[in-house]
């Protein structure tokens, strides 16, 4: 019995289903491309303002929803064991919405090599 128990534990750990993988991964990279797409709508608006984003500002609110979004994503996908190699997704993530520009590469690698590259756009 207890073999049983801690089989159906390991099963829950990482997808045994690619559909379900497919789909948390399109998840994550959907998120991230709104992170992205949040980020640049503020740097936009901030430029064109001539000055610095305003922290309080809805768009830098959307860009700090659209960030947790996009963590929350990649915790599945970190739990459930869906990476590339040596991809860390759940970190790279987190430092990306921190404003790391190589990780929000990495990040963005991963959704070119899953598959939904055109979810996302380049670092930079």
């Amino acid at each position: 019995m207890a073999a049983v128990v801690v089989a159906a534990l390991m099963s829950s750990c990482s997808s045994d289903d690619p559909a379900q993988a497919k789909q948390w991964q399109q998840e994550y990279c959907t998120e991230l491309g709104s992170w992205q797409d949040a980020k640049r709508t503020v740097a936009s608006s901030a430029a064109d303002a001539g000055g610095g984003q305003d922290v309080g500002s809805p768009e830098s609110d959307n860009v700090e929803s659209a960030g947790r979004a996009a963590i929350a994503a990649s915790k599945k996908l970190d739990r459930e064991g869906i990476e590339h190699g040596d991809s860390h997704i759940l970190d790279d993530t987190v430092n990306a919405v921190g404003g790391d520009i190589g990780a929000e590469g990495r990040a963005v690698s991963y959704c070119d090599g899953s598959g939904f590259e055109t979810l996302v756009d380049s670092a930079g």
